[in-house]
């Protein structure tokens, strides 16, 4: 049994994708970020970064306490590697998994997250930053339509935790970008929406958080946007 600590963002979508895709006994606990939850003390204990997803795995291969795991990247290869599932038995496709779950964690999330601040929730329009993320986010769709071109997934025909990482920061109507623009990863994305995994990950999401939107009162930008070194303290 997994105990998965989560809210309605990609970052807790990529570890309902595996864990429905590997049909996994798990709890949900909605850890409401809006609300600050993800600084209360119990929870630090488990994600010393402050930040969901965490998961808790109380049965772990070395049959010692429970383990816990932080950051999503971090979560995806701990449960593929358990599991031997959604990852390549071989050298050389796990590097090329892990690869790409780098350029998702290092690139693709990151860029996409600062486009989303900048025009969504900046308390002001900052044009430069504005054009800035919304380019580069351009860029990395361009970067994964070539790498999908010719290959079902993004290591070909299996899919994987590197779809996984990806998937759920495609968000082409909040990120400035038309899908039309990026044949190859419009399939994709088209691809992975159906898979009755994606489905029910993103039903439990609803069940969660039913009218999920961005921080509108100020106290939840503080929240979200204004904290300092006093929380992890």
């Amino acid at each position: 049994m997994y105990d998965l600590y989560y809210w309605t963002t990609p970052n807790g979508h990529k570890i309902t994708l595996f864990l429905e895709e590997a049909k996994l006994p798990y709890r949900l606990h909605g850890i409401n970020i809006g609300k600050g939850e993800q600084f209360a003390k119990d929870f630090l204990k488990i994600s010393p970064n402050n930040r969901i997803p965490a998961l808790v795995d109380h049965a772990p291969a070395d049959g010692g306490k429970p383990l816990s795991v932080f950051e999503s990247g971090a979560i995806l290869v701990y449960l593929a590697g358990k599991t031997g599932k959604f990852i390549p038995g071989d050298l050389r496709g796990q590097v090329e998994a892990l690869e790409w779950l780098m350029w998702q964690m290092g690139g693709l999330g990151p860029m996409a997250g600062q486009n989303h601040h900048f025009q969504h929730y900046a308390p002001e329009k900052l044009p430069y930053a504005i054009e800035r993320y919304v380019k580069e986010t351009s860029r990395l769709y361009g970067v994964l339509d070539k790498r999908l071109k010719g290959r079902d997934f993004i290591l070909g025909k299996s899919y994987s935790i590197a779809d996984m990482a990806s998937y759920p920061w495609i968000i082409p109507e909040r990120q400035g970008q038309d899908l039309a623009d990026f044949p190859n990863l419009a399939r994709w994305h088209a691809a992975i929406r159906a898979r009755p995994g994606t489905v029910r990950a993103y039903a439990k999401a609803k069940e969660v958080n039913p009218t999920p939107r961005g921080p509108v009162t100020e106290q939840e930008r503080k929240i979200l946007f204004g904290q300092d070194r006093s929380v992890v303290k």
